[in-house]
């Protein structure tokens, strides 16, 4: 597990039969494409999208975009042809809907070592139903090539037999068991996305509220919802230029017992944050730039 910052502010999914779809993702401002095998492909048209999908992933046409194959899930007839061939491809990410056991994450990383992935192709786990929640934990700290945890939140709210509402009550508790799972294990974690793309105000308060539980980022299934998302999740200048203070202000007060900042007290976990900021505004920039 790692603690590595990799900027995954905004996380696209895009449907692999969609050519048009593949080649704007090439423009798109995105920290992270997720190419689609699954939910957004038609079964007959999953041969086609697997091989698009690869050759999207091998064509080195998307520029710093992290790129990740969605793979049809375990059980599933195409699941065994989709990990074979994206491990071939070697994205940085096999994303895998619906895993609900630590052995099931075992059992995936073994699969992707033997179909010759290289070390930098991870593991992508989808929480997505009531088993998965109750094994966060498990499944987060499975393995050392898992690096992620994506919220289903759509199969999540089917599953409690809950409902879509503003602020999302029915999926706090879940949305946070996943996210002190992640947070133990070290891996990052990805909030689900938000369906209705023409509503704006709705979708920006569902991204504050992911950056204030302390999700890494969001995945979206539109491109007009990265900009903001992107935002959102950025550290704002005010922030980065308390965080510079607060580390310069800690410095200089090396030794003297008392160090303060703008009038409140710093201690080491507030020096902490700081660091955390200001390597997420760097990563950023550089990812950017």
């Amino acid at each position: 597990m790692t603690n590595e910052y990799t900027p995954r502010r905004s996380v696209l999914y895009m449907p692999s039969s969609n050519a048009r779809a593949l080649e704007k993702a090439k423009t798109l401002p995105v920290d992270a494409l997720i190419l689609d095998l699954e939910d957004a492909v038609g079964p007959d048209d999953k041969p086609a999208a697997r091989e698009a999908a690869c050759a999207a992933v091998t064509s080195g046409e998307y520029g710093e975009r992290e790129l990740t194959i969605r793979i049809n899930g375990i059980g599933t007839q195409w699941h065994d042809e989709d990990l074979a061939a994206a491990a071939k491809a070697g994205p940085a990410g096999i994303v895998v809907p619906k895993v609900g056991t630590a052995d099931e994450v075992r059992q995936l990383v073994a699969a992707i070592k033997q179909a010759g992935a290289p070390e930098h192709t991870r593991l992508w786990a989808m929480v997505e139903t009531p088993q998965a929640i109750f094994n966060a934990r498990e499944i987060a700290a499975a393995s050392d090539r898992l690096a992620v945890l994506v919220m289903g939140t759509n199969d999540l709210v089917k599953e409690l037999q809950a409902a879509h509402v503003p602020g999302r009550t029915p999926l706090i508790t879940s949305l946070s068991w996943a996210l002190l799972a992640a947070r133990e294990a070290g891996v990052a974690i990805l909030d689900g996305v938000y369906n209705d793309v023409k509503d704006a105000e709705g979708f920006a308060a569902e991204c504050r509220q992911g950056r204030e539980m302390g999700f890494d980022g969001k995945t979206l299934i539109h491109p007009g919802q990265v900009e903001v998302c992107n935002e959102t999740y950025a550290p704002s200048e005010k922030d980065v230029e308390e965080a510079r203070g607060i580390l310069q202000a800690w410095e200089a007060g090396a030794g003297t017992g008392v160090v303060t900042y703008n009038g409140k007290m710093i201690e080491n976990l507030h020096v902490d944050i700081a660091r955390r900021v200001l390597a997420t505004h760097e990563a950023i920039i550089s990812r950017t730039a």
